[in-house]
């Protein structure tokens, strides 16, 4: 048996990070089966279709490297691999199973059913619905359809007994009969319904193993009656547990934290999300934390997916990405970073190679970069308090002098290189007698405004320029103007 995996997203916005490791799971899993991995797109519920969410879907995978074998866009044989495009595939299917009763038309208004729930409401009841059409004789059913009486094609689920299935992931599973509802195949508009689309174009395109969420153990026994009802080979099931922010509260578009392309907004890398996510849910029994696509591919085994939800630690993904980041060529973080430069530097005449080499270690997102530099393009305004440094024994009385001393020192300097700075300060700090960090530090918050910065005085005052670093020194000198020895 060939494996057959499907990935069959809703195009309702962007995608979620518990469906992309959805996709990614049903990617390895193919991979390392030398199997098909397959998209398809559910759309059925027009009403929360998205225009653009497909484009969003593909665009999505292919960032995260996982190249689907067919799809809307790259055909197969199987297609269409839209479900609105099989529109006419789904009918013939449910009128199947009216005749061999294993489902039944249903003329309830949407009126009598609000009527009904609120009934078993009052009584404390789950409502289901009580098969009120199941016993319509052939005739009335005929009539009724004759006249037009709008009406959906509901399945009709046993009462009594159990339902008994596999999970590759959870076990043997039992659920009793009569929990099942009538669930609806059809509907008024003739479209099928999530549940019955996705258990038809399952069979019809030969999927071997279904891959999917937990939330969807409880519904498996209705889509096995299906198969059943049909006389088809039932796939193998593979329930992952949810995506979860911690063990109480799922992730959320309010918070930031649902969605892929969240992550990518604020300047997460494709391949330290791809990464992660594999192991939020699964373990591959090493200590290796790091893997290529390729890599898990090798290493993945669906008898390591946990049954617990798996938590996405926001701040583990963030040290996966740092790592990621100091794992790149300068010239690929050189890439990555310059369109973060451009939010505050652009057209300010910073070297942006020489502030990448001092970034790169120092970069855990990118979109915290603009920030990081912003110093660079506009001398923050700062309180002289930052003058004082314990270690380098400095106080705002200490930096007046040190600025004072290396004032003309800096401007003497004709040839504006780093190394040039660097030995015409180091002598003339030598000369007078200082500790370095007594002056250095100084030297680095008139320039810079504040204490934590990409590179030292000497860096920042190379990026910055002469004339800069002078105008900045100066404006040091007057804030501390006023300070009694």
């Amino acid at each position: 048996m060939k494996v057959r995996t499907r990935f069959a997203p809703s195009p309702t916005g962007f995608l979620h990070l518990g469906g992309l490791r959805s996709a990614l799971y049903g990617y390895l899993f193919a991979r390392q089966n030398n199997g098909t991995f397959i998209l398809r797109i559910e759309d059925t519920d027009q009403e929360r279709f998205v225009e653009g969410a497909t484009e969003v879907i593909y665009n999505t995978l292919r960032d995260c490297g996982m190249n689907w074998d067919e799809g809307p866009d790259v055909g197969g044989d199987y297609g269409p691999y839209i479900q609105s495009e099989r529109k006419d595939l789904y009918l013939p299917y449910a009128k199947q199973l009216v005749e061999s009763g294993h489902a039944y038309y249903c003329f309830c208004t949407k009126e009598e059913l609000d009527e009904r729930r609120h009934a078993a409401e009052a009584r404390g009841e789950v409502f289901k619905y009580d098969k009120h059409c199941l016993n319509l004789s052939k005739e009335e059913v005929q009539a009724r359809l004759d006249a037009g009486v709008p009406y959906v094609i509901r399945l009709n689920a046993p009462t009594t007994g159990e339902s008994h299935y596999h999970d590759i992931v959870f076990g043997d599973m039992v659920f009793p009969n009569d929990t099942l509802d009538d669930m609806v195949l059809i509907k008024q508009d003739g479209m099928p319904t999530y549940n019955f689309a996705n258990v038809i174009d399952d069979h019809l395109m030969g999927i071997t193993h279904v891959m999917r969420g937990m939330e969807y153990l409880s519904s498996t026994p209705k889509y096995n009656l299906l198969y059943e009802a049909f006389g088809w080979e039932i796939p193998q099931y593979i329930h992952m547990p949810p995506v979860m922010r911690d063990a109480q509260h799922k992730l959320s578009k309010r918070d930031g934290d649902a969605y892929y392309s969240d992550f990518i907004a604020k300047g997460y890398l494709s391949e330290a999300i791809v990464n992660y996510l594999a192991l939020v849910g699964w373990n591959p029994g090493t200590e290796n934390e790091f893997f290529t696509l390729e890599e898990l591919a090798e290493a993945f085994d669906v008898n390591r997916i946990n049954k617990a939800p798996g938590i996405f630690d926001v701040d583990k993904l963030t040290w996966f990405n740092a790592e990621y980041i100091r794992r790149m060529s300068p010239a690929e973080y050189l890439e990555k970073v310059t369109p973060w430069f451009d939010k505050v530097l652009a057209g300010k005449g910073i070297c942006y190679t020489r502030l990448a080499e001092l970034m790169q270690e120092r970069t855990e997102i990118f979109s915290r970069v603009p920030e990081m530099v912003s110093f660079l393009g506009e001398l923050p305004d700062y309180d002289i308090s930052l003058y004082t440094h314990k270690k380098m024994k400095t106080d705002p009385v200490v930096a007046r002098n040190a600025l004072t001393m290396v004032r003309p020192v800096l401007e003497g300097i004709s040839d504006w290189t780093e190394p040039v700075i660097h030995d015409t300060l180091m002598a003339a700090i030598a000369e007078a007698g200082l500790k370095n960090g007594a002056v250095l530090w100084p030297l680095r918050i008139a320039i810079s405004g504040q204490a934590s910065t990409p590179g030292g005085a000497i860096e920042i005052a190379w990026l910055l320029g002469k004339e800069e670093t002078l105008r900045r020194l100066d404006n040091g000198l007057a804030k501390l103007e006023d300070i009694q020895a």
